[in-house]
């Protein structure tokens, strides 16, 4: 297995991949342990008449709209960080090297790569939406912050590959 260096910076780019993995799942696991903490010490409590709007002001607070502006902007960036990682990955064919995660005939058929990048897009959204469902609102926001920073490192580390040269024989 070759190492993969990116130019200019200070040691194995796989090695920050990794670590940035490892630490969005730890950051995952402990949102998950909380929520389920959280859930467990609730008690169904009597609902109290109060004066209108007070309860009204505290349930919004805690529950926002699927489609608000925060989410907005967060499938927006991974949108766009999907688009940023579909043209480093046609850029890195068109320099000789191979893809990894998936086929280089898929990445070679444009159109095909294209509705692949667009589907993971989709998916980022459907496991959000499946979040807020439940009621998991800081799961449904860092499922788009990790996606986001994922795809925009690979596509950082594809421009950072060195081109690949077909070997010639004297």
């Amino acid at each position: 297995m070759k190492q993969l260096v990116c130019p200019g910076a200070n040691g194995l780019l796989n090695h920050r991949m990794i670590l940035l993995f490892a630490l969005a799942t730890s950051m995952s696991a402990a949102e998950v342990s909380a929520q389920a903490l959280a859930t467990e010490a609730q008690t169904p409590t009597p609902t109290v008449v109060t004066p209108a709007g007070n309860s009204q002001t505290e349930e919004r607070i805690q529950q926002h709209r699927f489609w608000d502006k925060k989410n907005d902007w967060l499938f927006a960036g991974v949108g766009a960080s999907r688009t940023f990682d579909y043209f480093s990955t046609l850029n890195l064919r068109r320099r000789g090297d191979q893809e990894i995660l998936v086929t280089n005939d898929l990445v070679d058929n444009h159109a095909a790569f294209a509705v692949v990048e667009a589907a993971g897009t989709g998916v980022s959204i459907g496991a959000s939406y499946l979040f807020h469902h439940y009621g998991h609102h800081k799961l449904e926001r860092w499922t788009s912050i990790v996606h986001f920073g994922l795809a925009t490192s690979g596509a950082v580390r594809n421009y950072c590959l060195k081109t690949a040269h077909p070997r010639t024989t004297p």
